[in-house]
């Protein structure tokens, strides 16, 4: 068994040498670290920035850990260098330099005396109150620096990352904003006269104050990935920046169609009369021929046919007043009612009128059947067939005298179509001839 000191078996050269190694590492690594982190550009913001909110609370924690960071590292490096002129007394070290060492290199030989405020508001490995001295072995004031390194790098790149991604986006939103204002005001788009007028004052409210809290508070905008202990771990949070810039693109498509509505109104409103103007007609035309109906057909109930569309003639009139005082923000939305309701209008109208002239149209596909019965039988040769020549007579009477009956007219066709049908279908002696003929008519 070797010899023991205070810390535990006393170390030999070279683990002694070994040791010396590795810290020696250590140190370069964590000073390259402490220099990067001091030369962050996130951290000189957060220095020279009129934080608020979170922010302020975290990075007076942080800054106060960087400040402790620095005096550990002062005394790791104090007492690393100890230990290597300890070692270089002489080539082979004695037994007390061995002890000496052993104890420097192992145990809580390293006393940290730092500020009462650092030490205050740094956090404590025990999550307790900081001390104004505390003692460390080497390894564990590595870990500790570690610690602190990592928690307060997380914060400035944090910060930075927020300041980095949310103020230039909202800067650019805010210049388009800024255009889309002043095309707005130029086609009547103006707030308390037209909804996108409103939402374009809301939206400038909003990303003003957006943008003094994301400078003054950017922790307040950084959402930390679920899981991931990497310092800076997570992303800004734009929730509200997607949101204004969503309201802002649908106000520019509204302004967009207030733009359509300038370049083409004239055309869309002489469109607007020629529709209304065909459903005026189509309107008048039904009228006339209900009367006709009226007057033609009998036992028929006719609908009655409704007047001009007086409101949207109004209507049209406010558009065509509307485009002579360049007011589009209120055209274009009268506009696209408008052509709605024309284009129901004409369609109405034109319902209108097939269902008024329905009884006509009735009469007269009777009409064509009756003759087109009339002609088969005078092709096959019955044309003279006086029980034919009666129906028929019969028939022609009744669709082709005022006012008709349709229900007493379809009986008396389909009377004359049955007959021809059973005349066809039957063998029967052709006029002027001795013998019988097969006269075989095409079914019904």
């Amino acid at each position: 068994m070797g010899d023991t000191g205070p810390t535990g078996p006393v170390m030999d050269r070279d683990e002694v040498d070994r040791a010396l190694a590795r810290l020696g590492a250590e140190h370069e690594a964590v000073e390259t670290s402490l220099l990067a982190l001091q030369d962050h550009a996130g951290r000189r913001l957060l220095e020279g920035a009129e934080l608020t909110g979170v922010t302020v609370e975290r990075w007076s924690a942080a800054d106060a850990s960087i400040t402790l960071l620095w005096s550990y590292f002062d005394a790791y490096t104090d007492a690393l260098r100890t230990a290597r002129e300890i070692r270089s007394r002489r080539r082979w070290s004695s037994r007390e330099d061995l002890v000496e060492l052993t104890e420097l290199l192992r145990g809580e030989a390293v006393t940290v005396a730092g500020g009462a405020a650092a030490l205050a508001q740094a956090p404590t490995p025990d999550g307790g109150p900081g001390r104004l001295s505390e003692r460390y072995s080497l390894a564990a004031l590595v870990e500790r620096m570690n610690q602190l390194y990592a928690t307060s790098l997380d914060m400035v790149v944090a910060a930075d990352a927020v300041w980095s991604a949310l103020p230039a986006r909202i800067d650019l939103l805010a210049a388009e904003l800024q255009r889309t204002r002043k095309l707005a005001h130029s086609v009547g788009v103006r707030p308390g006269e037209h909804p996108s007028g409103d939402d374009l004052e809301r939206i400038t409210r909003t990303l003003t104050r957006l943008r003094e809290r994301v400078v003054s508070d950017p922790l307040a905008f950084w959402l930390p990935a679920e899981g991931s202990s990497a310092p800076g771990g997570g992303r800004p949070d734009t929730t509200v920046y997607d949101r204004e810039a969503r309201a802002l693109e649908e106000v520019r498509r509204e302004i967009d169609a207030v733009l359509a509505v300038r370049q083409d109104a004239e055309q869309r409103i002489v469109r607007l009369r020629d529709v209304l103007s065909r459903a005026d007609r189509t309107l008048a035309e039904a009228r006339t021929a209900r009367g006709e109906v009226l007057a033609k057909i009998a036992a028929t109930e006719v609908p009655v046919v409704g007047g001009p569309p007086i409101v949207l003639q109004e209507q049209l009139a406010a558009a065509a007043e509307y485009r002579r005082h360049a007011q589009w923000h209120r055209l274009s939305p009268l506009l696209e009612s408008l052509e709605e309701k024309a284009e129901d209008e004409l369609l109405r109208a034109r319902e209108s009128l097939t269902a008024v002239t329905a009884p006509l149209a009735v009469r007269a596909e009777l009409r064509g059947r009756l003759d087109a019965y009339k002609a088969k039988v005078a092709r096959l040769g019955f044309a003279e067939d006086p029980e034919l020549a009666e129906k028929y007579e019969k028939a022609r009477r009744m669709l082709w005298s005022a006012p008709c009956d349709l229900r007493v007219a379809e009986q008396a066709v389909l009377r004359y179509q049955h007959a021809a049908a059973e005349t066809l279908g039957s063998p029967r002696r052709v006029p002027g001839q001795g013998g019988p003929v097969d006269r075989t008519g095409p079914g019904v």
